[in-house]
């Protein structure tokens, strides 16, 4: 088979195959590329060795059986057998939902995850949202120190274990979405650098050193990233992926990355003949990303609303540290304007920022369903202190709350794994570094953070002992048990609602209505025939729905129709679903 690495600066690159070694010679049609061929099949394993130095892995590579400083493994792609047809999922009327392989089950695979994959076409939702996978340090991390783009991390079960995940994904009917990196590689096991101008002090981003998108050599870098995506999307029949905080990709070429990105995807989709999708992670609150590219955006699919989450959360728990400050004032307002405009922050002040913050979203050519609503994710839970989650600090009721905003919003809802039961397991912040000074580091920066804030040292879990972990795993005993099972039975009904009733589906958003009372802390949204209400408060509430004909749909307790005034009586931390024709 043929071998081919780039490192420009290289005088010579030896392969190293089975032990056999081999000159590639420079690929006189490409610049900076070697190339040579040598016998080996599925499994062998190989390295590139640059100017005499010692053997690294391939940037390329398909496999890392022994983690990020081992050799590289050949993996033969053709070999797997896929049983399931696949037509391929969109994104409109999508419920996602966000799992870590590594805390999802005890065994932390992904066979062992495909095995609940029955839980998730019972719940209702359309997509599963894999964090990243790429190979990182150790056995246990939440995945954002990953290196080798291609491929996938060992402990997981390596590349075959992602295909029959997906395989069986979509045996179920659900989709599949995976959370890539782009913006910057894990501090260990990173050995892009010695082959070329894969990163660039031109710009500085929180992990150092910016991915070289701009300065010299950055085409190859681009397509580097560009052939890493189209791999997952079209080797592993992946249905899209979750961009992970694109505002860090410094980019000033005309054509920026994203767009180079979002022309290639929607070309293969084409090619393969089902569709695929782009989700951005970003704080700029730009609707450019999700704006197509004809109209002079970036032409992404989809991006995550932190806005809806952090106004909902304000409401929910009247925390108002950090960025919740901005919302805090006023949450329900706040609620309501991103349920009705996108974006709280759409140009207004942002006192945690210091200054002016987003862009207004343009409702007419915007569909709502381009905007991603949640109550949870791994970065609101597991960022926090003691990675408490909102049934750690919330009444059943107030959790159904919650849901029933997430599911009947206008956005596409995502859910973060066990929230749908109210799982009482936190999801910490975790670790296992084969570099003792690099596990000190993170352990020290980690409760420097929180101490700072008024935290005592000994109450942040030390990221590198594996109870850390352990303790974040769910407990699948729960979702048989009380509260937990209401919960789910909650879950379940709004997720149904949400894929029955057509006006729950409406991608306008100007036609969203909202009604609430600050100080009763109720909220009423109005989407088309439907009334959804909440009740925040700890006093029952008449909650203006109108509609004479008003039947319930579904309530967390109890409640009768409106009388002839239209007025739902809602009793404390409950909520319900109204049909008005």
């Amino acid at each position: 088979m043929e071998f081919e690495v780039w490192a420009p600066d290289a005088g010579h690159v030896t392969l190293v195959c089975e032990g056999t070694t081999r000159a590639l010679e420079r690929d006189p049609g490409r610049d900076g590329w070697w190339t040579g061929e040598a016998e080996a099949a599925d499994g062998a394993r190989y390295g590139f060795a640059l100017d005499g130095g010692p053997e690294l892995p391939d940037p390329r590579s398909r496999r890392q059986p022994d983690g990020p400083d081992g050799l590289s493994a050949v993996v033969d792609h053709e070999r797997y057998a896929w049983r399931t047809e696949w037509a391929g999922r969109g994104l409109r009327d999508a419920v996602l939902y966000e799992l870590h392989v590594g805390t999802y089950t005890p065994e932390g695979t992904l066979d062992a995850a495909a095995q609940r994959l029955g839980h998730l076409a019972e719940l209702g939702v359309t997509h599963v949202e894999l964090m990243p996978l790429c190979p990182f340090p150790g056995r246990h991390g939440w995945g954002y120190e990953g290196v080798s783009l291609w491929a996938v991390h060992e402990p997981y079960g390596g590349p075959e274990a992602l295909k029959r995940f997906v395989d069986a994904a979509h045996a179920h009917g659900l989709g599949v979405l995976l959370d890539v990196v782009h913006n910057h590689l894990g501090p260990s096991g990173n050995h892009l650098p010695a082959f070329g101008p894969y990163f660039t002090d031109t710009h500085q981003t929180p992990w150092g050193s910016a991915v070289n998108l701009d300065a010299a050599g950055s085409d190859e870098v681009r397509a580097y990233l560009l052939g890493s995506a189209l791999a997952w999307l079209r080797d592993y029949r992946i249905d899209g992926l979750r961009l992970d905080a694109v505002h860090a990709l410094r980019d000033t070429r005309a054509c920026h990355f994203l767009e180079e990105l979002s022309t290639a995807v929607d070309a293969l989709a084409e090619e393969l003949g089902r569709p695929l999708a782009l989700i951005a992670e970003s704080d700029l609150n730009d609707p450019r990303l999700i704006t197509p590219r004809a109209g002079g955006g970036h032409g992404l699919h989809a991006q995550w609303n932190d806005d809806f989450h952090h106004g909902l959360h304000t409401a929910l728990t009247g925390e108002a540290q950090g960025y919740y400050a901005d919302f805090a004032a006023a949450p329900l307002a706040a609620l309501t304007k991103s349920l009705t405009h996108g974006f709280f922050h759409d140009g207004t002040y942002s006192s945690f920022r210091g200054r002016h913050h987003g862009r207004p979203v343009d409702r007419a050519r915007t569909p709502a369903h381009r905007l991603l609503g949640y109550s949870q994710t791994h970065d609101q839970v597991g960022n926090r202190a003691q990675g408490d989650r909102l049934s750690a600090a919330l009444s059943p009721g107030l959790l159904g709350c919650a849901a029933a905003l997430t599911l009947t919003a206008p956005f596409t809802p995502m859910l973060f794994m066990g929230e749908e039961w109210g799982a009482g397991t936190p999801w910490q912040f975790f670790t296992d570094h084969t570099d003792p000074e690099l596990a000190e580091a993170v352990r020290r920066g980690r409760r420097r953070e929180f101490t700072a804030h008024g935290w005592a040292e000994g109450d942040i879990p030390d990221p590198q002992d594996p109870a850390t972990r352990d303790r974040s795993v769910l407990d699948w005993s729960e979702p048989e048990q009380e509260p937990h099972a209401r919960v789910l039975a909650w879950y379940r009904k709004l997720i149904a609602l949400r894929h029955e009733r057509p006006d729950l589906l409406d991608p306008d958003l100007a036609a969203v209505r909202v009604a609430f009372d600050e100080r009763a802390r109720w909220l009423a949204l109005r989407r088309g025939d439907l009334r959804i209400a909440v009740n925040l408060g700890k006093e029952e509430a008449a909650i203006p729905v109108g509609g004479r004909r008003a039947r319930v749909l579904a309530s967390w307790e109890e409640v009768e129709p409106p009388g002839a005034d239209g007025v739902l009586r809602l009793p404390p931390e409950s909520c319900a679903v109204l049909a008005t024709s």
